[in-house]
């Protein structure tokens, strides 16, 4: 198996600390559609990664919901899997957020100060209204929509990984979640890559 070296950065839109090196052998970037579990077994029966991506070895690097989309990466390699899934390391993660309502620029300042969870104060998160992505595709099953309440795109950037955070996070603002998708992951981006396929980096 052929194993390359990749530099982690310490800048916002890498990972890592500066000046020090991974063994890396794989990395897989895998759009992940709706209600498909980030795993590759299920007691229960349910979808999983298995019906998708038939590389040996790999483990998922910072988990998505089962109703959640977008972008999971895969590794073999221990290290880059610790550093995007522990949260001290404040690995930057980059989400589309459809939510219920038409939110003001109050509205949205307590998420970027930080709001208040049930285990605790978030850090600042970066939140900017956006259009609808280009391209989107259709969510199988769809969205639940009201049509007598708008709908609005959110750009939200977190360096936590708590858990449903960005639901959570949302939901205390008084903004509902409708659809919620990862864009980016420290460099990794969803660009390219269409729902339910992979890129082996």
């Amino acid at each position: 198996m052929q194993v390359y070296w990749i530099k982690l950065l310490e800048i916002d839109c890498f990972i890592g600390a500066a000046d020090r090196r991974y063994p890396i052998s794989r990395i897989v970037l895998f759009n992940k559609p709706c209600d498909v579990l980030s795993q590759f077994t299920d007691k229960n029966g349910r979808t999983t990664l298995k019906g998708y991506i038939d590389i040996p070895d790999v483990q998922v690097a910072g988990r998505l919901d089962l109703d959640s989309e977008g972008l999971l990466m895969l590794t073999d390699s221990g290290a880059l899997q610790h550093k995007i899934t522990q949260p001290k390391h404040k690995v930057s993660k980059t989400y589309w957020v459809q939510i219920e309502g038409a939110p003001q620029e109050t509205d949205l300042q307590p998420l970027r100060d930080g709001i208040a969870l049930k285990d605790g104060i978030t850090l600042p998160a970066k939140v900017t209204p956006m259009d609808e992505p280009d391209n989107l595709w259709a969510r199988n099953p769809p969205i639940r929509e009201r049509k007598s309440i708008p709908d609005t795109w959110l750009n939200m950037t977190i360096s936590e990984g708590r858990n449903r955070q960005v639901r959570r996070m949302c939901a205390a603002a008084g903004f509902p979640v409708l659809r919620l998708i990862r864009y980016r992951i420290g460099s990794w981006t969803l660009d390219g890559i269409e729902p339910g396929q992979y890129t082996e980096l």
